[in-house]
């Protein structure tokens, strides 16, 4: 890729993020439109499942300065009719000479969007800046391999680190407050707070209140059949055990106060720690009197969790 592509693939990145919360259970995809000498002449990204796509939004935006162009799109084009029809067509009736992606779709039928662009005649290039695309397409990918939500904890942890449902959730219920909008639900203390819109039922991701008391099995069969591709959890922890005791919480962002410089635990605590076992740290920052971390599991849960392999179509 060149320098005009390279800054269009992360404009893509970034205005596909729009498209969080309100697209599943589809992908937020965004895709920018280059003409023939490098120039950005459209863009577009998905907004929710029915409507246009972003190859089809960026294509709008484009009109005719398409025709001998780049198109540069965070998710391979789709290679089927749904809703709407394929993002292939749209863009080899456009014209355009080549499209760079950077995830390739795990739902994609028959030959593949790529494949029949390619048999048209079009350049194709895949795997662009695929790592930086799955910032926001990471979650939507890990629910398709699953089969189940993506899951976010957040919470404050006591001196020791480990999660304290004592605890007000003051910074962490901030910062909730602002992720909300990435989300389909939001789970808090007192049950479901938030459902995005949806596509079947009275039009929100449903999780019905109590529906959390069951065993492992039936906890993923709850949260399965909301068809969220992400979920938000912010609450107490024997409310959430059957989602945090069982593996099914994929990231978790933990809020850490302040120590002393010279500090040992009291004698009730049983160990010290950073994030739970089984994740990695990814992130790490002082925010005011308490340390922000952010970990991704790393090891396998302890029951299975889902049918891998099952991928549900998009449209």
């Amino acid at each position: 890729m060149n320098a005009y592509e390279l800054a269009a693939m992360r404009r893509a990145i970034a205005i596909s993020a729009q498209g969080l919360g309100s697209t599943s259970p589809n992908p937020p995809v965004g895709c920018v439109i280059l003409d023939s000498d490098g120039r950005t002449v459209g863009e577009g990204y998905h907004v929710r499942k029915g409507e246009s796509h972003a190859e089809v939004n960026a294509l709008a935006a484009a009109g005719e300065r398409a025709e001998g162009g780049t198109a540069v799109v965070t998710l391979e084009p789709c290679n089927h009719y749904g809703r709407t029809p394929p993002c292939r067509e749209a863009l080899i009736d456009a014209k355009v000479t080549k499209v760079l992606i950077a995830v390739m779709d795990p739902t994609s039928r028959g030959e593949g969007g790529a494949e029949l662009l390619r048999k048209a005649g079009i350049e194709v290039q895949q795997g662009c800046l695929e790592d930086e695309a799955l910032l926001v397409l990471g979650p939507w990918r890990a629910s398709l391999k699953d089969d189940r939500p993506f899951i976010t904890w957040i919470y404050e942890a006591s001196a020791d680190g480990n999660p304290d449902a004592s605890l007000t959730q003051g910074v962490a219920l901030e910062e909730m407050n602002s992720l909300r909008e990435s989300y389909d639900l939001v789970i808090g203390q007192g049950g479901i707070e938030e459902g995005r819109p949806g596509s079947h039922g009275n039009g929100v991701f449903q999780l019905p209140h109590g529906s959390l008391t069951g065993d492992p099995a039936e906890t993923i069969r709850v949260l399965r059949d909301t068809r969220a591709r992400s979920i938000l959890l912010s609450g107490a922890i024997d409310e959430m055990s059957p989602i945090t005791s069982t593996g099914l919480v994929d990231q978790v962002i933990a809020y850490l106060p302040k120590t002393p410089y010279s500090w040992s635990p009291n004698a009730d605590s049983t160990r010290t720690m950073a994030v739970p076992d089984g994740f990695q740290l990814t992130e790490v920052t002082r925010r005011a009197a308490h340390v922000r971390l952010v970990g991704r599991r790393t090891v396998p849960p302890p029951v299975p969790l889902g049918r891998p392999g099952r991928a549900p179509s998009c449209s």
